[in-house]
């Protein structure tokens, strides 16, 4: 090799290793949405896939864009650019429920959105204090129903909101029971268990992945999940449908969405790349410790389970007549 080809040579490949790193610095990362306030069990779940990711994805940032019971950050990446850039956890309450309790939804949940992967179930649990259970004998939820029923009017069970998953499990129970309970709602899951650990209430359908702490340490008293399946945090804990609650079948679902018209190439890197981090032992041990069950789909499973809990829940609103708009 002569000098001067050896000078280009060296000067390629000093430019190739300036520029190389120049240029994925300069790359758009991968941004995650989350459309509520940092440090709750989806914005956890959302920073673990992150990390989990960055090996096929590169940079993966997790922004939190609360409000509006989750509709101003799905909205906003409704609106963004199809390029797979852009992630959005959503989950039932904005794409299931949201679209019978809002009037008027800045986002369809189908139309506007390319499901990519759920990410977990997180069972809701049926919760009373140890000083209930003591005054009023309930030790199951067929006790909760006969104390139910013949003290028509007299239980309030709390909820964190008007829609929320708790409010319409409870009426879910109230329809297929035959149940007069009353619902009081709260802002936020918070003040809704203070009230019943205070007295205030009675019972509350509360997130596993919140109730885990309560009844660990006794201040809570487990008498059923509402989901199909018994939660393998909670393995002698009974479903609502083994104590003899027909079609009760209610979970805190979540997962990955891109917009719409996201290309299919891009759907199936993000899915192949969120999937197998779901199956990893790290990632399902954290989403076990939130209360969550990993779940990864195909994208046509995750779609096709969107597409049956949406009629679900419109009747289950309309039971409750809760709205919000």
């Amino acid at each position: 090799m002569n000098r001067r080809t050896f000078a280009s040579a060296a000067a390629a490949a000093i430019l190739t290793a300036v520029t190389g790193p120049a240029l994925a610095l300069g790359s758009r990362p991968t941004t995650i949405v989350v459309p509520w306030p940092a440090g709750g069990p989806l914005d956890v779940s959302a920073r673990t896939l992150a990390d989990a990711v960055k090996g096929t994805l590169g940079t993966v940032v997790v922004e939190n864009r609360p409000g509006a019971g989750g509709t101003r950050g799905v909205s906003s990446v409704a609106k963004a650019k199809a390029d797979g850039k852009t992630l959005v956890v959503g989950a039932v309450a904005t794409h299931a429920i949201n679209p019978s309790l809002f009037k008027k939804l800045p986002y369809d949940p189908v139309k506007d959105f390319q499901p990519i992967t759920l990410i977990a179930h997180v069972p809701n649990v049926l919760v009373i204090t140890p000083e209930f259970q003591k005054q009023s004998g309930i030790k199951s939820v067929k006790d909760l129903i006969a104390y139910a029923k013949k003290n028509p009017g007299k239980l309030n069970f709390a909820s964190g909101g008007n829609g929320s998953a708790g409010h319409l499990a409870g009426e879910l129970l109230k329809a297929e029971a035959g149940l007069d309970i009353v619902h009081v709602p709260f802002q936020g899951a918070g003040p809704a268990k203070l009230s019943v650990l205070s007295g205030q209430t009675q019972l509350i359908f509360d997130n596993l992945a919140s109730a885990t702490s309560n009844i660990a340490a006794g201040k809570f008293i487990p008498l059923a999940v509402t989901t199909a399946r018994r939660a393998k945090a909670l393995p002698n804990v009974p479903t609502m449908q083994e104590c003899g609650v027909k079609n009760f079948d209610i979970s805190t679902w979540y997962g990955l969405f891109a917009p719409a018209k996201t290309p299919k190439d891009e759907v199936a890197k993000l899915n192949k790349a969120f999937t197998d981090a779901l199956k990893s032992k790290a990632v399902s041990d954290r989403l076990a410790k939130l209360g969550g069950e990993a779940s990864p789909t195909t994208p046509e499973q995750f779609a096709d389970l969107i597409q049956h809990e949406i009629p679900k829940y419109a009747k289950i609103v309309k039971v409750s007549g809760a709205h919000v708009d």
